[in-house]
């Protein structure tokens, strides 16, 4: 297997601010994208399909990264801990929860 990481990172704005968060993290996707081994990084809104009845944060990235170095190397650029610091954890940033899991393609 490929030993990709795949991300899917999803965030709910606080009330009023959804267009605000989404725009905030499209201008994340330039620099990422730019980066040693992002596959891709699109952020995405959620829609309503009626053979798709799951329950989803309204703003979610999916992430392809070549390995989990090039992750972690991603993880920890100062823009994107700058955004979870300012916008996630800060009480006054746009966030209101987000969650974050990361996967693989690699099976036992």
């Amino acid at each position: 297997m490929s030993k990709k990481i795949y991300c899917i990172a999803s965030f709910e704005a606080k009330e009023g601010k959804e267009e605000e968060l989404l725009e905030t993290l499209q201008a994340l996707e330039p620099m990422t994208l730019r980066e040693d081994g992002c596959i891709q990084y699109t952020v995405t809104k959620h829609i309503e399909h009626p053979n798709a009845m799951g329950k989803s944060y309204p703003i979610v990235f999916n992430e392809i990264w070549q390995s989990q170095e090039a992750f972690e190397l991603h993880c920890n650029k100062p823009y994107i801990t700058n955004f979870f610091e300012t916008h996630c954890v800060d009480k006054d940033g746009l966030v209101k929860d987000f969650n974050v899991c990361v996967y693989t393609d690699e099976i036992n």
